[in-house]
């Protein structure tokens, strides 16, 4: 099986560009992110604080989470119910980086994310995939874009979904959970040695979709 492996910080576009070389490469595309956002939501709805490991880890037990794909599109259910949509609210990336920090909760999904690899073609995407998940995937990148430029696309997408939220607030987000999410104690953001760093800072979207599809093919190329 093969494996490309995508990580970088919160609003690099990692999933939306993971997505587009999986649907081309005909792999099947794996959000980590998502796994760890509907522990987020999970956790909000039976009003846990997301940081407290303490009030977090006993509802693991409670969690059935498994992810099935529609028409080439993940869809995320938790519990029997699809959270796909709810996932995506600003507060659930929020307490997603809360959880995301407990290491427990990175062995929860560790089975499930190395087993997807195992029994198909994948592009997966995360924080600590070329370097924890999968860390011999054949393809490795860090795809990144500067806090301003995050921050700016994720405004962007918000006010498409309707939701009103404040550009600097976003900023302040995106620089805290780089920060978190680069000195947490399980797992912590940062390039593998054997990972291809990308910055698409100024790409627009489509740009940098080509960019890393290009890159992607010609690095199988090089392995297989």
């Amino acid at each position: 099986m093969i494996s490309v492996a995508i990580d970088g910080p919160a609003g690099a576009g990692k999933s939306t560009i993971a997505r587009a070389i999986a649907r081309d490469l005909g792999y099947l595309y794996v959000d980590t992110g998502a796994l760890y956002r509907a522990i987020g939501l999970y956790a909000l709805e039976q009003q846990a604080d997301p940081q407290n490991e303490g009030q977090v880890l006993p509802l693991l037990p409670q969690l059935h989470l498994s992810l099935q794909f529609a028409n080439g599109e993940q869809q995320v259910w938790l519990n029997g119910r699809n959270v796909s949509q709810e996932i995506r609210k600003n507060e659930v990336s929020m307490a997603a980086s809360a959880v995301s920090a407990i290491p427990k909760v990175r062995e929860f999904l560790f089975d499930l994310q190395q087993n997807l690899a195992k029994e198909n073609n994948v592009v997966m995407d995360g924080r600590d995939i070329g370097t924890v998940v999968l860390p011999k995937a054949q393809v490795k990148i860090f795809l990144t874009a500067s806090p301003e430029e995050r921050a700016r696309r994720r405004y962007e997408e918000l006010q498409q979904r309707g939701q009103s939220v404040e550009y600097t607030q976003l900023l302040e987000e995106v620089r805290r959970r780089d920060y978190n999410d680069a000195h947490r104690a399980a797992a912590p953001l940062r390039r593998a040695e054997d990972a291809l760093l990308v910055d698409t800072t100024g790409n627009s979207l489509e740009q940098s979709i080509v960019q890393l599809t290009k890159i992607v093919k010609e690095r199988l190329q090089d392995v297989l």
